[in-house]
């Protein structure tokens, strides 16, 4: 992460900004998509479908990096909002710096390897979205996100698994009594 965080030190159009929990970093409908990497705090990205329901999208804790990588690929406004948490200090930056030509081949490497292992995710947890039960997907968030129980609200997690905060609250309750 450490040579990651140098790379956007060089990238002369990163900023790094401090930001306060509920600050919208990026609206669906902007043009100009960014991407953060979180160096302290927490970020989430979701959509807001046409009845007014958020749909969580993913959640970015520290060492992560968020971004609509659709509209920065294709030049197409954003659809994801992008929010603050928590307080938060990030690094907005050009998707284009982690693959600089003036990088060594081993920080390209690590910093391809950083994005792959995120679409992995992001590709199982669609997989499981689509045909896996609630525990399943819910399994799959805590071993995710191993420390963002109790740091995102209950509801939040519930959108994010696509479930009812009370089907999340029986889940829980079932499987503390099963242990």
């Amino acid at each position: 992460m450490e040579n990651l965080v140098n790379i956007l030190r060089a990238d002369s159009k990163a900023k790094s900004i401090s930001l306060k929990k509920g600050i919208i970093l990026q609206r669906a409908g902007d043009s100009n998509a960014s991407t953060f990497y979180v160096k302290k705090g927490l970020l989430r990205s979701y959509i807001i479908d046409s009845k007014g329901k958020e749909h969580i999208f993913m959640f970015a804790p520290e060492n992560w990096i968020i971004a609509d990588l659709e509209a920065l690929e294709f030049n197409e406004p954003v659809q994801l909002f992008i929010d603050c948490l928590e307080d938060s200090e990030v690094i907005s930056f050009n998707k284009d710096c982690l693959f600089k030509a003036d990088s060594s081949k081993e920080k390209i490497f690590e910093n391809a390897q950083l994005l792959y292992r995120r679409i992995g995710k992001l590709q199982r947890r669609v997989l499981m979205l689509m045909g896996s039960p609630a525990i399943d997907r819910y399994t799959y968030f805590m071993r995710t996100y191993p420390k963002l129980s109790n740091r995102v609200p209950q509801r939040m997690i519930a959108t994010y698994l696509g479930i009812t905060p009370q089907a999340l609250s029986t889940l829980r309750g079932k499987m503390a009594r099963s242990r």
